[in-house]
């Protein structure tokens, strides 16, 4: 290949992988054309993003960025993936289209997160973590808990003086 479509190539990664901090690696070497639309349409539909690389290109493009990290010590061809709502539900996708027996050939092998270079045992590790809209419905249980407990202790004796008010008002009316 001409140095001048290496550097094309390598600008066109660099404008791609523009603006990704974290980002996940795979290999999807052996995968079929019809499996490999299917691939990518199960992708897009999480809203992830997947570009195949070479390795030597895809070094000279993420160079001074977070995600130079990642290719350290990779070899071969691979595919970066990125977006999702959040990291958490990217590993967890990759996780579940690594284990899928549909994409046998489908193999995570890192990815960086945060500046830190991820080993495919730690995305697995990551996957099982709990994802943003998970984290917030637990925030948001942790918050309200105490306001429900707070309201039944002022519910539960002013519900008693209020009975016992409306019963000495009845007994009153009686008389």
């Amino acid at each position: 290949m001409s140095k001048r479509i290496k550097n094309l190539l390598t600008q066109e990664y660099a404008e791609r992988l523009s603006g990704v901090d974290e980002a996940l690696l795979v290999n999807v070497v052996g995968i079929d054309a019809n499996k490999s639309v299917t691939l990518r349409q199960r992708l897009r539909e999480k809203d992830i993003q997947m570009v195949v690389v070479r390795n030597g290109l895809a070094r000279r493009a993420t160079e001074g960025s977070p995600l130079s990290t990642a290719l350290a010590g990779m070899d071969g061809s691979l595919a970066f993936v990125w977006g999702a709502e959040d990291f958490v539900s990217l590993a967890k996708e990759i996780t579940k289209l690594d284990e899928d027996k549909d994409f046998e050939a489908f193999k995570t092998r890192g990815g960086v997160m945060d500046g830190e270079q991820l080993s495919a045992d730690r995305v697995k590790e990551i996957s099982k973590w709990p994802s943003r809209q998970e984290q917030l419905s637990i925030l948001v249980g942790q918050i309200l808990g105490p306001g429900a407990e707070l309201a039944g202790a002022i519910n539960g004796p002013a519900g008693t003086l209020a009975g016992q008010i409306k019963s000495k008002s009845e007994e009153e009316n009686a008389a």
